[in-house]
């Protein structure tokens, strides 16, 4: 197989399956009817692996990738299903952090020509009975699933996990997911499941009783991971992992009590080793040192004021790059801008990427100092030229951005 065929492939596969990531909304295909008959059709594979259920609105690919990092150091083979990738789809589903094999994504997406009429799955609905598959073919020990979008009707729903977690609830995909914080805590809690322990990492009351209700429900065990006294570190940086190590300490104790061995020093190394481990980038992934450049992929209200607090936090002058998809309701962004800064805003090279000339309305309300790019890369290059030896450069508010600016440049830095 070629590089050239393994494109060809999953460009067919983004072309043909409508995708959340790309399309926005019309793709976004609610129900689990669908990703039944999907994983009947391949034999139920999600059925025969024990899976770890990751879900939130921020924090769960870090908490994800902290958890099997973990569970790798303890000598078990992990598999790792998370989204969006950021340069190449096979980041989506990962074996001891070692990316999908492209021969394997190649055959599997030639099986999409032989489904059923009565089955035409989403994007999301094929990467995820992918990642089944690829996870029962290599005989793993635990496949960590993260949530796509939501929970209630999110196709990774389908499992039956030993422990699931749901790490904050937050505005974000307003759109779906509903208008208020009290919808959006109802979807999440959708994953909690009969007689299966649920640890929940967020101190927002309202959300609390919401999770809580829906545990008593079900019979399922309520662990409040706030309440965790740790001070363990992580090479995963930004202050906002605190909580997600936390999530991650009480996952792991659940585990331990169905039989899992997990050491002190396992847990220490784990955490201590996430990028090299699983390969995850992209929150506060640190690209450069000489000048600083920053990459994170906040990109709802929540995330991007944890980013923002971060930053307020390195003594320099910042050079930020932001670009947005159409759904983002920049006004709400806006008000989190620092005005000691220099903004370069552009358009991410998708088609849901917003350009900047369609709010520079809003921009011109604010005091900040910005230019505006057709690219991700004009602008990092306007901001390097612009830079100085003691400043610094930030590059986020969208994964596509990050990811842009990273399939750019990241073999270049090397």
């Amino acid at each position: 197989m070629t590089n050239e065929q393994y494109q060809e492939a999953v460009e067919w596969l983004f072309v043909q399956a409508p995708n959340y990531q790309i399309d926005g909304e019309k793709a976004y295909k609610p129900g689990l009817d669908n990703i039944r008959k999907l994983c009947a059709f391949f034999g139920n594979p999600q059925d025969k692996i024990k899976c770890v259920h990751i879900g939130g609105t921020n924090g769960k690919g870090s908490t994800s990738n902290m958890l099997a990092s973990v569970l790798q150091e303890s000598g078990y083979k992990t598999g790792l299903y998370n989204s969006p990738h950021l340069i190449d789809f096979t980041e989506r589903i990962k074996v001891n952090g070692k990316n999908c094999d492209k021969q394997f994504v190649v055959d599997f997406i030639q099986k999409l020509q032989h489904l059923p009429e009565d089955i035409q799955p989403s994007f999301f609905e094929f990467t995820t009975i992918m990642a089944f598959e690829y996870f029962y073919r290599q005989k793993v020990d635990f496949a960590i699933i993260e949530v796509g979008l939501g929970g209630r009707l999110d196709s990774t729903n389908i499992i039956t996990p030993l422990v699931s977690a749901i790490t904050n609830v937050q505005l974000d995909h307003q759109n779906i997911l509903g208008n208020t914080i009290e919808e959006i805590a109802f979807e999440k809690a959708g994953i909690i499941k009969n007689n299966i322990p649920v640890i929940f990492g967020d101190d927002n009351e309202v959300v609390k009783s919401i999770i809580k209700a829906k545990a008593e429900k079900e019979n399922s065990l309520l662990i409040d991971a706030t309440h965790i006294e740790a001070d363990l570190k992580s090479d995963l940086e930004g202050s906002y992992q605190v909580k997600n190590i936390k999530v991650v300490l009480a996952l792991i104790e659940e585990l331990k009590k169905l039989g899992v061995l997990i050491s002190e020093q396992n847990i220490e190394k784990g955490l201590l080793n996430v990028q090299r481990n699983t390969g995850f980038i992209g929150r506060w992934f640190e690209f450069s040192k000489n000048p600083l450049i920053i990459c994170d992929t906040g990109h709802n209200q929540a995330g991007l004021e944890y980013v923002f607090q971060q930053l307020e936090n390195i003594d320099k002058h910042k050079h930020v790059i932001l670009g947005f998809v159409n759904d983002k309701k920049i006004d709400e962004v806006m008000a989190l801008l620092p005005e000691n800064s220099r903004f370069y805003f552009a358009k991410p090279a998708i088609h849901r990427g917003r350009h900047p000339k369609d709010y520079e309305d809003l921009l011109l309300k604010t005091k900040i100092n910005y230019k505006i790019f057709d690219s991700v890369q004009e602008a990092y290059l306007s901001a390097k030229q612009d830079c100085r030896e003691s400043e610094m450069i930030f590059v986020g508010g969208s994964n596509f951005v990050v990811g842009e600016f990273l399939e750019k440049n990241l073999e270049i830095s090397k």
